[in-house]
């Protein structure tokens, strides 16, 4: 096996740099940052910014990157969201040092960056409310209408903001809005609001401010005074930088940050938007932010995804300047890829019937022993208890079964994993449902360790477990959210829930598992034989009541597409030749 190149693939942003730094530019540093809003929980886009901006780090000597928090809105950040944060980014792999910042250690320094604007004649306040100044605000191409409170003297306007921060005005009263140009076609410029009243306790300044910068005033500014040589920022940012430059320009400060932007990551079946992964946690179609089926980091951890996949993940869908959606697949296929190597395998019923072997002993036990990974000696075998009473899978037999159906059914041989032949003979039923309540079978003695001495062939090979010493368990089956590859972009206002997949969990009480999982801990991933990939619930599963989460199933459609791809350009070349 070819080791895998774990070194960056060359993207536009990358190569930026590299000529920064070929000519000198910002003395050879590399600074870069992660600001998040603690307003909820990361999820797998903010995964790829991570990376990108921690790996570009890395990546130079004496590169740092910065972990900052964007906590300008207290009525919606919590000390809950900020330490979930710092748990994700640790978990994924990374560590920012002592370059922990919050845009609240900067609430004064804003502020006076805010005084010297109006000071130079380029802020006011504005009495308008939300509404008037939306409706003023023009269109694309209309241009906007002056607030009649713009041509405020430079006096006036210092009274009303100091009253402002005094907390002498009612909330959503007045705000400070920056003097650019209200006929301007970029509508970040049409005098944009940077600063409002806001009464309520910040989480960490608590009652200290009434007035509260806005995001597009601290996050320029928050660059700069952290000297950040390049401002990675997602696609939506682009119009903002016009602006940022301005307030940059505009205050004199001695470092200007680069800022660049990249495609934010989408993915299909699934939600991008914090504000709508809220309102499923609040409306209760999930457990919580780490639900399993949410694309939250803490649900994908949780669901039973390593870093490493996540961390592979990002680097195959690269840095580009063009938004698209990514599928699906491609995500359970780099967690595939990663369990495939790692991952123990074992044995496990979900569905279980019982199969009583009439010829074997009542009273014997015997033990064969399994590779826990055919393809790596180095992890080990284990020692798999054998009965005369065994469980296999419902769906393992059939009565009737069609022609290509080669698993166990009347008067047919198989092959028990690692252990014996056996032959069905008889099917007991429950005399008032008619469903199938146990069968018997017999076994071949000679056949021990899974071969016939005389090489007869059986064409099915069961997985199974011990009655007696198996353990019960629960089983979480995940499946994806929604049931609508892109459930946001419906042009006729559907709302995205209406495509909320009813089928996105189902719960098996019943399960089985074999006995070398009675010491499994939470997080610990395993490959069930013929079912997939699982782990132990972190938060629900117990050592006297096991509970485990299918992470993604042994069926891999992306490699089938990444094949389909492959041959298509082999013909395309053909063609052209």
């Amino acid at each position: 096996m070819t080791e895998r190149d774990t070194s960056p693939p060359p993207d536009f942003i990358r190569a930026i740099i590299a000529q920064d730094l070929k000519t000198g530019k910002n003395a050879g540093r590399v600074v870069t940052r992660f600001p998040p809003e603690p307003n909820g929980y990361l999820h797998i886009g903010h995964a790829k910014s991570i990376c990108l901006n921690f790996g570009i780090a890395s990546e130079h000597k004496g590169g740092i990157c910065h972990l900052r928090f964007d906590d300008t809105n207290p009525t919606k950040e919590e000390i809950e969201y900020i330490d979930s944060i710092k748990k994700d980014i640790k978990w994924l792999g990374f560590e920012w040092g002592d370059h922990l910042y919050y845009a609240s250690d900067y609430f004064e320094r804003l502020y006076e960056y805010a005084l010297q604007l109006i000071k130079a004649g380029s802020a006011y306040v504005c009495d308008l409310s939300a509404e008037e100044i939306r409706q003023t605000r023009g269109t694309l191409t209309e241009p906007g209408k002056e607030s009649p409170y713009r041509q405020r003297s430079i006096k006036e306007n210092l009274d009303l903001f100091e009253r402002m921060r005094k907390g002498e005005f009612e909330d959503g009263s007045r705000v400070l809005r920056a003097k650019i140009d209200m006929a301007s076609p970029n509508l970040n410029m049409r005098d944009p609001v940077i600063y409002r009243i806001l009464k309520a306790a910040h989480p960490r300044t608590g009652d200290k401010w009434c007035i509260y910068p806005m995001y597009d005033f601290t996050h320029p500014l928050s660059d700069s005074i952290e000297g950040i040589t390049h401002s990675i920022c997602t696609l939506e940012f682009e119009d903002h930088r016009p602006l940022y430059d301005w307030f940059l320009d505009k205050l004199k400060v001695k470092s200007h940050p680069q800022q660049i932007e990249f495609a934010r990551l989408n993915l299909s079946y699934t939600v991008m938007s914090k504000r709508k992964l809220l309102e499923l946690v609040e409306q209760r179609y999930v457990t919580g932010w780490d639900d399993p089926r949410m694309p939250t980091i803490s649900g994908l951890r949780r669901r039973g995804y390593t870093p490493e996949s996540i961390r592979n993940f990002c680097e195959r869908i690269g840095v580009a300047k063009r938004d698209s959606i990514v599928d699906m697949a491609l995500l359970e296929h780099s967690i595939r890829e990663d369990l495939n190597e790692k991952a123990p395998r074992v044995m496990a019923v979900l569905r279980p019937l019982k199969v009583i072997i009439d010829n074997y002993p009542k009273d014997k036990t015997e033990e064969f022993e399994i590779l826990n990974h055919p393809n790596n000696p180095a992890m080990g075998s284990r020692n798999i208890p054998f009965s005369r009473e065994i469980y296999i899978e419902q769906g393992d037999f059939l009565e009737d079964p069609p022609k290509r159906f080669f698993r166990l059914a009347p008067n047919r041989e198989v092959r028990l994993r690692a252990a014996y032949f056996i032959t069905c003979v008889d099917v007991v039923k429950d005399e008032k449902t008619g469903e199938i309540k146990e069968l018997h079978c017999t076994y071949d003695p000679a056949t021990r360790g899974g071969d016939a001495p005389d090489r007869r062939k059986v064409k099915g090979t069961l997985h199974w477990v011990s009655a007696p010493h198996s353990l019960p368990a629960e089983v979480r089956l995940y499946d994806r959210l929604f049931t609508k590859a892109n459930p946001t972009g419906e042009k006729n206002g559907a709302d995205f829930k209406a495509y909320l997949n009813p089928n996105s969990l189902e719960i098996l009480t019943s399960s089985r598992v074999e006995p070398s999982l009675a010491g499994a801990k939470p997080e610990d991933r395993y490959q069930f034989e013929r079912q997939g990939y699982f782990c132990v619930d972190s938060i629900d599963s117990k050592p006297d009541a096991l509970v485990f989460n299918r992470t993604v199933t042994l069926r891999d459609s992306w490699a089938k597409i990444e094949k389909g791809m492959r041959r298509l350009s082999i013909f395309s070349f053909m063609d052209k030749v």
